[in-house]
């Protein structure tokens, strides 16, 4: 029975990931004589068969679920504020929606981090793979994972409150009147590169292992960036910068204009993420140009 006991240990932790996002990657390389990770292989057949690979799906799910009920419900309460009254001070306002999203992110990947890497983003999982965090197979698992979670968490809103949510706009991203497409996806690629930016410098386990004198909760700089993206950009597009996030509300919105912009919140992010990886990758680490 102990023998049975331990399998089950081994095999749920035998395929995790090489770089976790989160308080996990800090705990990994204290000491000083660092050593780079290898990088995961493209395709890692064995990880179908790893409850930790099933259980770090689940967790996505659940914490993209839970970002979208609560930042959806905190867009209409400010919408609503707006509608009735012309001023969105007697609410929260952007500065409230800012914090719902940032402060939602800062909780949910700080609970996941240990489970999944707490990416919560298909962005965010995009440049990880592109710097061979994680494997092509536990990528486009998540990216799955997080936008049925998102489609859910929207979905449960509109059951609470099926004709406030289509009157208030559902939480869905649209560029708004007097910006063109190319100003959204600007603002897209720019909020999103910013963020997997951070993420990259938060996570950083050589930079952990070298600066492990500074003690830093990678959650906070990660959900402190996704803040002041929405700040600077909520005006423009509703702030995408998250197509599992977009995806979700356009879904259960299902408006003509959302589906005209949603391109944008796609291709914005995902270029976003891939100049973070290769900005990361190439300049800030130089691992192309490292002797092996």
């Amino acid at each position: 029975m102990e023998g049975k006991e331990e399998d089950v240990r081994l095999g749920a932790n035998k395929f995790t990931e090489r770089q976790p996002i989160g308080t996990a990657a800090q705990s990994q390389d204290d000491g000083k004589d660092y050593k780079e990770p290898p990088p995961a292989p493209l395709f890692e057949p064995g990880e179908l068969t790893s409850w930790s690979f099933y259980r770090a799906g689940i967790a996505e799910f659940f914490a993209t679920f839970l970002f979208l009920y609560i930042t959806v419900l905190t867009v209409m309460g400010v919408v609503r504020s707006n509608e009735a009254n012309g001023n969105t001070c007697k609410t929260v306002g952007i500065q409230g929606i800012a914090w719902a999203f940032g402060g939602m992110i800062f909780a949910l990947v700080y609970c996941t981090a240990g489970i999944s890497g707490g990416h919560i983003n298909p962005a965010v999982t995009f440049g990880l793979f592109l710097a061979r965090k994680l494997s092509l197979t536990r990528a486009i698992f998540y990216m799955v994972m997080q936008c049925l979670g998102a489609i859910c968490g929207a979905g449960v809103v509109k059951g609470f409150q099926p004709k406030p949510y289509d009157r208030l706009g559902g939480g869905a991203n649209m560029v708004s009147k007097g910006y063109t497409k190319g100003d959204g996806l600007g603002a897209e690629i720019v909020g999103t590169f910013i963020l997997v930016y951070t993420v990259f410098s938060a996570t950083d386990a050589k930079r952990s292992a070298r600066d492990s004198h500074v003690p830093i909760l990678a959650p906070l700089p990660i959900g402190f960036a996704v803040f002041l993206v929405h700040l600077a950009t909520i005006p423009i597009t509703g702030t995408g910068i998250n197509p599992a996030r977009s995806l979700g509300a356009a879904i259960i919105y299902n408006n003509e204009k959302a589906w005209d912009d949603h391109w944008i919140f796609w291709v914005g992010p995902f270029i976003g993420a891939a100049l973070a990886a290769l900005y990361h990758q190439v300049v800030i680490r130089a691992i192309p140009f490292k002797s092996k």
